[in-house]
């Protein structure tokens, strides 16, 4: 726009100002219009994906199945042992009370030796089986000896008898018949050698 040549120079510069503002403005007017046209047709555009998505929501991928784990091998189970057969025992009788009678000394005698052989794990140590015969003397010449075994240890301190050998040869010396060969003798030179009027079991049983 150009001025007349009679403009007054204030008012040139004036205009020239004005002008020189007013183009500034128009070009900042034409920037923000571009800035604002750019963010609408951003915006439009993601609009338009929602929209898309909304109408079309894309498909869900599919489910993987739930595979079972497969199954842990047990380890070999051994076959349980059979059990073991307990031996049956007999059972066994004690032996007989003993008085002392030397007749009666051998049987007594063979009864506490057969009793031990047959159940020897009721018995700790050798000493426990001469204490456990001595439980049967009961009563005349046995009971006697067995006190006095009891009051040698009260004097000594020491059992006076140590092994079960030991006590057999005690008995013995004590309880079997003395002359055992000469009561045999005068048996069979004497009248008990003959039956009489006994029954053959009874004259049997003499021997």
């Amino acid at each position: 726009m150009s001025l007349p040549p009679d403009t007054p120079q204030g008012v040139a510069d004036a205009l020239r100002y004005l002008q020189h503002h007013l183009q500034e403005l128009t070009e900042r007017q034409h920037v923000s219009e571009n800035n604002i046209n750019s963010t609408l047709a951003a915006l439009t555009a993601q609009l338009q994906q929602l929209t898309q998505l909304v109408a079309n929501p894309p498909l869900s991928p599919p489910a993987i199945p739930n595979t079972p784990p497969l199954p842990v091998p047990s380890p070999p189970v051994s076959p349980s042992p059979a059990p073991l057969m307990r031996r049956t025992c007999p059972k066994l009788s004690c032996p007989p009370d003993f008085n002392g009678e030397r007749h009666n000394g051998r049987v007594f005698l063979n009864s506490c030796s057969l009793y031990i052989r047959l159940a020897p794990e009721q018995f700790h140590d050798k000493q426990e089986r001469i204490l456990w015969a001595l439980t049967f003397f009961k009563g005349g010449h046995a009971a006697k000896w067995s006190e006095n075994v009891f009051r040698q240890e009260v004097d000594t301190g020491v059992f006076p008898i140590q092994t079960w050998g030991e006590f057999e040869q005690q008995f013995q010396l004590h309880f079997f018949p003395a002359n055992a060969e000469v009561d045999a003798i005068n048996s069979l030179e004497g009248t008990s050698y003959h039956q009489g009027n006994r029954t053959v079991d009874d004259y049997l049983d003499s021997f």
